[in-house]
């Protein structure tokens, strides 16, 4: 046994950053722990859950020369350290089994597991491909189209983004199979084309941990395997090996198109909506000679509607949708207008921002 004395934040800090991915609940009980690895005043954080992996650092300022591997519980020592003191110095005495957390007046056991059995994933020797893009690219590019992923689906291909990198271009792309989300953000640099789908948990944690600057996230890649670097955090993760959808296939270009003032519709949506069917949330937009009317009904006879003023000249449509997608597609969208457009009774409706090709967002009609 031999002790170890670190400030609060040193430790904390970085634990936040990996512990994302842990779950409480594992086949291995080794998964629900942290590894902390220490050389010197350099501190190494990583978790992983075999499909994907966090690493980053930290340096202590305390002058030790220990050297040591341990790893425990990772949501455990979270809720220790973040209710201590701010500036609380943490004792700690680590032995083979143990870890003795000590601070102030307060003092904690915690089991521990052999570090060597931590399962760490392996990686790639050499790299088939790498391309860099700045932090608020990317993080701002997954917001507007990551909520269109879809969760557990039997198609595993569905379960992440698409990304695709070609030229000065970068495309994501993300569909659960009722909508899809696309987006095009231009890049500074000319990237040769690569293609990859990023699994859904690997998206959240990068949307967590991004940052709104242009510090540069590198992507390394591999056969099955990407390797993500930025901001002292390395994130290793699988990629779904699949072919995605075409998604220009499901991308319309339809004739009828109805500008609307964003917060307007998002907030008329959001009246009506609150006497939908609790288990499908149809809402009905009824398009009719310049005006456009929200309906909505539920198995208690209640009906809420609510009318909008447009230009629209021509045929009256009217359609159902879950109003759940339209409110993920409006609430991604930054602009003071977008635009509705409307192929028929049957067909999808697809919002985007006029004059702009960069967000498209696709939602297919329910029956109501």
């Amino acid at each position: 046994m031999f002790n170890e004395k670190i400030e609060r934040t040193v430790l904390l800090t970085p634990l936040q950053t990996v512990m994302g991915i842990v779950e409480r609940k594992q086949s291995l009980p080794i998964l629900s722990n942290v590894l902390i690895e220490k050389e010197g005043s350099l501190l190494k954080f990583t978790a992983t859950d075999l499909e994907i992996q966090i690493s980053t650092t930290a340096v202590s300022t305390q002058d030790s020369n220990n050297h040591y591997s341990l790893t425990v519980s990772a949501k455990k020592l979270f809720e220790i350290l973040r209710v201590l003191p701010e500036d609380s110095l943490i004792s700690l005495d680590i032995s083979e089994s143990r870890l003795q957390l000590k601070a102030n007046l307060s003092r904690f056991n915690l089991q521990s597991l052999p570090a060597q059995d931590f399962p760490k994933i392996s990686e790639k020797s050499s790299w088939l491909s790498s391309f860099d893009i700045p932090q608020s690219i990317l993080k701002n590019a997954l917001a507007t189209v990551q909520y269109a992923m879809a969760q557990q689906d039997i198609r595993y291909y569905l379960n992440g983004v698409l990304l695709i990198v070609e030229g000065n271009t970068l495309i994501l792309v993300a569909t659960d199979g009722h909508r899809l989300a696309f987006s095009k953000t231009e890049l500074a640099l000319n990237y040769e084309k690569r293609d990859l789908i990023i699994p859904r948990k690997t998206i959240n944690e990068l949307s967590r941990l991004l940052s709104d600057t242009d510090e540069k996230i590198t992507f390394q890649l591999a056969e099955h395997q990407a390797k993500i670097t930025f901001s002292n955090v390395i994130l290793t993760s699988k990629i779904i090996d699949g072919k995605f959808p075409d998604y220009q296939r499901v991308l319309p270009n339809y004739e009828i198109k109805l500008t609307l003032d964003r917060l307007n519709i998002l907030r008329a949506l959001q009246r009506v909506s609150t006497l939908s069917n609790e288990k499908f949330h149809g809402v009905r937009l009824v398009l009719t000679e310049k005006n456009l009317r929200v309906i909505s009904n539920n198995s208690e006879q209640e009906e809420a509607q609510e009318d909008i003023e447009t230009d629209y000249s021509g045929d009256a449509l009217d359609i159902g949708f879950n109003v759940n997608y339209l409110f993920d597609g409006l609430n991604c969208i930054t602009s003071q207008q977008v635009e509705f457009s409307f192929g028929g009774p049957n067909s999808s409706i697809l919002i985007s921002i006029p004059d702009n090709e960069n967000f498209k967002y696709v939602v297919m009609p329910m029956r109501i």
